[in-house]
């Protein structure tokens, strides 16, 4: 309080999860008469800290999620590298692969070894480690405890635990199911994505363009890829995934108000109607759908659904116009 009460103007608190008790103090500064300070609060995430933040200054702050570098930072021409490499900067802007390759794993270990247990996490590095890497093979499919547990001699409620510290930390991401009155069975687990592609990569081996590209995952790491990348730039109150056990699915729901689009994301030169989409158009009532191709020509495939390149994310254009 002595340190804090007299500063003015804009003051910037980094990595606030090593001081969470600041925020009892932050609440009483920030509901001064006439405030005369903003604070800019900057941190990695743990749940114990989003919670007490939530708890100590509900209604005096803005909650924002940053990401690593995106597509219109950077243009549709480092889109291939992007890729590869991911978007923490010091990643993507290494002089070579190796460099690339190396931050990355360090910075995988620093995370396990350093910050979790900064963060009252106490569970081995080398655990949470073949766990992350376990993980990283499930890209892009539904959640199934059950079988990590089996892999590595823990229980299901274990495997939830460490799925749950990663996602607090921003590492995974736990894309829920959407859900509708229609007479089908419908997947309820989440979807599991490795939020950054470089990181993914790392715990795959994955070390250049062109192993990518022959890699068995290459589909599932492009259609996480394009996901972040939609969710950093498509403007969107909620978003899910749809499946149902029959086999349609939709990769992404964007829910905008009480409206609902749709998302597929393909790696192919001609991407194409599938009876998938044709189930989603009439089961969900999608206003309009997007099929996110790396192509560069944007055309129809059906009144409600168009090709879209991913280069128009870069160059800002609407994905859904009007």
């Amino acid at each position: 309080m002595t340190a804090l009460e007299p500063l003015r103007g804009l003051i910037v608190i980094d990595e606030i999860q090593r001081r969470p008790d600041l925020f009892p103090v932050l609440r009483v500064l920030t509901d001064r008469r006439d405030n005369p300070a903003r604070f800019l609060i900057l941190g990695s995430a743990s749940g114990a800290l989003l919670r007490q933040s939530s708890e100590s200054l509900a209604g005096r702050t803005e909650r924002v999620i940053l990401g690593g570098f995106s597509l219109a930072e950077l243009g549709e021409a480092a889109a291939e590298k992007l890729w590869l490499r991911g978007g923490f900067p010091l990643s993507y802007l290494a002089d070579c692969e190796a460099d690339s390759q190396a931050w990355r794993k360090n910075f995988t270990q620093s995370l396990l070894e350093r910050d979790f247990p900064q963060w009252g996490v106490r569970i081995p590095a080398r655990a949470l480690l073949r766990f992350w890497t376990m993980v990283a093979h499930y890209h892009g499919q539904t959640w199934n405890a059950a079988e990590p547990a089996r892999a590595l001699g823990a229980s299901e409620s274990t495997m939830r635990r460490y799925l749950d510290l990663l996602t607090d930390a921003f590492m995974i991401r736990q894309l829920q199911p959407y859900h509708v009155n229609i007479g089908k069975r419908q997947v309820k687990s989440p979807k599991i994505y490795l939020r950054d592609s470089g990181i993914l990569h790392q715990l795959l081996g994955i070390d250049t363009l062109k192993s990518l590209l022959m890699h068995p995952k290459q589909g599932a790491s492009w259609e996480g890829f394009v996901i972040e990348q939609v969710l950093a730039l498509v403007p969107h109150d909620a978003s899910f995934f749809w499946a149902t056990h029959q086999g349609a699915e939709i990769d992404l729901v964007l829910q905008r108000g009480t409206e609902l689009f749709g998302i597929e994301c393909k790696r192919t030169d001609s991407p194409r109607l599938t009876p998938s989409i044709r189930n989603a158009l009439q089961d969900l009532g999608l206003k309009r759908c997007a099929v996110i191709y790396p192509g560069r020509r944007r055309f129809p495939l059906h009144q409600l659904v168009e090709a879209v390149p991913l280069g128009s994310l870069a160059e800002g254009e609407p994905v859904f116009p009007g």
